[in-house]
């Protein structure tokens, strides 16, 4: 049988913020929300969702932001018995201390342990971690 067409187009990102984090990642990359639906008050399960895509001319994946009703932030490096990054998003960047310090003035943290000279591991507003690198 010969491949079908297949086509990634979108990340999907987990979390309880998903307004917060889509508007944050928004700043942080310079892309507009393209969408931004507001939880359903009363209603643990529909607590929001939101997406950013690249702007117009610009390639990259769109990015969603779903709501999860028992959402923990994962822990990086991984720990034993605790809840682990299973995938994160990598930027690259042309001036490293300026993309750091764009992102930390935007919400993110600096991660105590950083594993390269020419990468720089941050967390975003609910703790998933992602990597700025030249």
């Amino acid at each position: 049988m010969p491949r079908p067409s297949l086509r990634v187009t979108s990340v999907t990102i987990g979390t309880d913020r998903p307004n917060d984090l889509a508007h944050f990642y928004a700043e942080l990359l310079g892309w507009p929300v393209s969408a931004d639906e507001p939880a359903v008050p009363g209603d643990p399960v529909r607590g929001g969702w939101a997406q950013i895509r690249p702007p117009e001319g610009e390639s990259g994946p769109t990015l969603n932001f779903e709501f999860e009703r028992y959402f923990t932030a994962p822990v990086w490096p991984a720990e034993e018995a605790r809840q682990t990054a299973s995938q994160h998003l990598d930027v690259w960047v042309e001036d490293l201390d300026a993309a750091v310090g764009w992102a930390v003035e935007h919400g993110a943290r600096l991660a105590e342990v950083q594993p390269q000279d020419d990468v720089r591991v941050l967390f975003d507003p609910s703790g998933h971690p992602f990597c700025l690198f030249l």
